[in-house]
């Protein structure tokens, strides 16, 4: 079955994956108009559903002459512009050297291509010819000569299709972009909710519902990245839809800085969606004869409801976005000292830290701020990638060495991106960071961004990070952002082309980390902006995993991963066991909950292992021993969501299920206690009902559909935060 097929009778259009379908037509006058994306119809054209009429008030193509049935401002289109009498919200804005700003574009051609297409400097999806399809459609504006080329990759077994758009001059004159959305959905009737994901530092990535209504709805990151605020992933579905039913769509935006979903209601009821870069203080010049391309947007769609849609983003992330050979492997288990240490130690106390921890059975050893410069407070040190030796005698290469011996990796936090006012870095090239002429910066973690839109600055910085790595064969790089960007102004750049600086800011981002996974492709690579900030499928692209948030509370933490999880793999939540009471909170939680609530994650730890008890310790070792069973089902499974921790004030519930269905995992924590306490039932999913499973511990038999349907009773544990798990195999 061909995944991309166009009629050139009807000039239709249809992508199609294994469960999906995604229509578009060319009708008169080149208006290329939107007919559907859903569940698969089979074999039929959908152009019956655009439905002519006069309408007042919304104006008609000069070419339609006295037919005023025909307008933009009503028809579902592939991909808007402002200026040709649509009204609503558009995905492009052109500003014209003569100061108008209208692009009027209509159909020119198409192309379709086995494999997938890429975007030069920016992460997408990557597909073989014989995973992947791919079209262009050329839309193009004849007084201007710019050329809107839409892009599509259709990916039919992970039921996912790609957008992206590159802006092409082919006039002869330059033009600015204000406004280039990488995707547009004209829906033609609903309603539909939208679920996004709102937030703060240490509490990210809240999901929120809410009722499209006539009007236009916004979110988005003004922030310089995509933000503990906001995500740039949404979900768009029916009302009734829920966990295991209803239709819905995913739409997850391959990119790592300002960004913006907006969504209006019309006049006719019909739903138009846009996601993109963020329009404000954006504009990029297109010079004759040059291109830009925008970053791309993965959609995908089930009628199986939200935990099958991020099985399926899941699975598309995990295959054909993520390039970390770690991905499909056994991860160290690893222990951060930031928490044992903060700024407070020396050699020794780090030696002896790692020496316990090995004892545990730790893999890996992480160093983290403080370990460079004059680096003794928050307050000094970014840019001087050197070692501190007053704090770390004979230099960071003789500590490693000795914990090396150990038969540990040892692995290092950075922050490429800042700079400190104290530090020789910024004494020496004060111009080195973004900052608006003659004013005094805005301050943020008391640091300042430095301008990495300059070449000299990548790489002086990448030249210092990579001595380092190389000097003590480091196996892990935590790569950490702890200010959003501010003061946004480049010296090295013209007047007019400030508009650029935060897009360009993103491509030398990617710049500076694909080089550093290029010269050291075994390294074990985790991106953090002061926990969950940057939490993004661009991102993902280069780390294959990403420090979920700064906030190691595990009863926090229960609606974080939770929220999380709808767009992103468990394998990538970074995930530790922190010390009891928690520093962000002061709550104290059951080592047990701790640890369950890390292993749906990557797993580590976040605390001194001299200070634990020797109970403690024992069960630190029987955690990770369980874990590191249990890998690859969590690493590589499907995933549910078997409770709702807003609405649920009782238990959080999870779950994994192997591909091949012979086994699973459930875990959770029992929130509260209640005395006389109901029964609450536990029902599996993703199961296959007519096979036998045999919970391990209780050695007790149940066919799949008894799972499934009849549930099991939960366990009636003493206590607040009890953890529990049930784990099953094929009998």
């Amino acid at each position: 079955m061909e995944s991309i097929y166009y009629h050139r009778e009807t000039q239709v259009f249809t992508l199609r994956t294994k469960h999906t379908m995604y229509q578009m037509q060319v009708r008169q006058f080149g208006i290329l108009v939107h007919l559907y994306y859903g569940p698969d119809l089979g074999h039929t054209e959908l152009d019956y559903r655009i439905v002519e009429q006069d309408h007042g008030f919304s104006p008609n193509p000069y070419e339609a002459d006295t037919d005023r049935t025909i307008t933009l401002d009503i028809l579902p289109q592939e991909y808007s512009s402002y200026g040709i009498g649509d009204y609503r919200i558009c995905a492009s804005e052109i500003l014209s050297q003569d100061g108008s700003d209208v692009a009027d574009f209509r159909y020119k051609s198409y192309e379709i291509w086995e494999g997938k297409y890429s975007l030069k400097g920016l992460p997408s999806m990557f597909g073989t010819p014989s995973e992947a399809q791919t079209l262009s459609i050329r839309l193009e504006d004849s007084v201007t000569g710019v050329t809107a080329v839409l892009l599509y990759s259709v990916f039919p077994e992970l039921d996912v299709i790609t957008r992206a758009v590159r802006f092409e001059n082919d006039g002869d004159r330059s033009y600015r972009l204000r406004k280039g959305m990488s995707a547009q959905l004209d829906f033609l009737d609903g309603p539909l909710d939208m679920i996004h994901f709102h937030g703060r530092h240490m509490m990210e990535r809240m999901p929120e519902r809410e009722r499209l209504s006539h009007g236009v709805t916004q979110v988005g990151s003004r922030r310089g990245a995509s933000s503990h605020q906001q995500n740039p992933f949404v979900i768009l579905c029916r009302p009734e839809t829920q966990e295991d039913y209803g239709l819905c769509y995913g739409l997850s935006l391959v990119y790592s800085g300002n960004f913006l979903l907006e969504a209006e209601v019309d006049q006719m009821n019909q739903t138009r969606v846009l996601m993109g870069i963020h329009p404000a203080q954006f504009w990029h010049e297109i010079q004759c004869g040059d291109f830009f391309e925008t970053p791309e947007v993965i959609m995908t769609c089930t009628t199986e409801g939200f935990s099958r849609l991020s099985i399926q983003l899941h699975d598309a992330l995990r295959s054909n976005l993520m390039r970390s050979p770690f991905v499909s492997k056994q991860r160290p288990i690893l222990l951060n000292n930031w928490e044992a240490t903060y700024f407070d130690f020396d050699e020794e106390k780090l030696f002896r830290i790692a020496e316990q921890a090995k004892k545990l059975g730790v893999d890996l050893f992480v160093l983290d701020d403080g370990w460079f410069g004059r680096r003794n407070s928050d307050f000094s040190g970014l840019g001087d990638w050197w070692v501190n030796e007053e704090k770390i005698k004979g230099g960071l290469p003789l500590l490693a060495k000795r914990i090396q011996d150990l038969g540990m990796k040892l692995g290092l936090w950075i922050e490429p991106e800042m700079i400190s006012e104290d530090s020789a870095l910024y004494r020496e090239h004060p111009d080195w960071c973004l900052h608006f002429p003659h004013r005094n910066p805005v301050r943020g973690r008391y640091q300042l961004n430095l301008d990495i839109t300059r070449k000299e600055v990548r790489d002086h910085v990448m030249k210092e990070i990579f001595q380092v790595i190389e000097s003590c064969r480091i196996s892990y790089i935590k790569w950490d952002m702890n200010r959003s960007l501010g003061n946004v102004y480049s010296t090295a750049l013209a007047p007019e082309k400030q508009g650029d600086v935060y897009h360009q800011y993103v491509l030398a981002l990617y710049e500076m980390q694909e080089s550093l996974i290029s010269r050291f492709p075994e390294l074990l690579f985790e991106n953090c902006a002061g926990g969950g900030g940057r939490f993004d499928a661009g991102m993902l692209y280069y780390s294959p995993q990403i420090w979920c948030s700064d906030n190691t509370d595990a009863i926090d933490r229960l609606k974080i991963q939770y929220g999380t999880s709808f767009g992103y793999p468990v394998s990538a939540m970074g995930a530790h066991i922190s010390v009891c009471p928690n520093h962000q909170t002061g709550r104290s939680v059951p080592f047990e909950a701790r640890a369950v609530v890390a292993s749906a994650g990557t797993f580590g730890f976040e605390l001194d292992p001299v200070n634990l008890s020797e109970e403690e310790a024992a069960k630190a070792r029987e955690a990770m021993s369980f874990y590191r069973q249990t890998w690859k089902l969590r690493q590589l499974g499907d995933y549910y969501r078997l409770s709702d921790p807003f609405s649920n004030q009782d238990y959080v519930i999870w779950e994994f299920v192997s591909k091949s269905k012979d086994e699973a995992l459930t875990e959770g924590v029992i929130l509260r206690h209640q005395p006389n306490s109901p029964v609450f039932f536990l029902h599996l999913r993703g199961l296959d009902a007519g096979r036998e499973y045999r919970e391990i511990e209780s050695g007790k038999v149940y066919t799949g559909a008894a799972l499934m349907t009849a549930g099991l009773p939960l366990p009636l544990n003493y206590g607040d935060f009890c953890a529990f798990r049930l784990h099953f195999i094929v009998a």
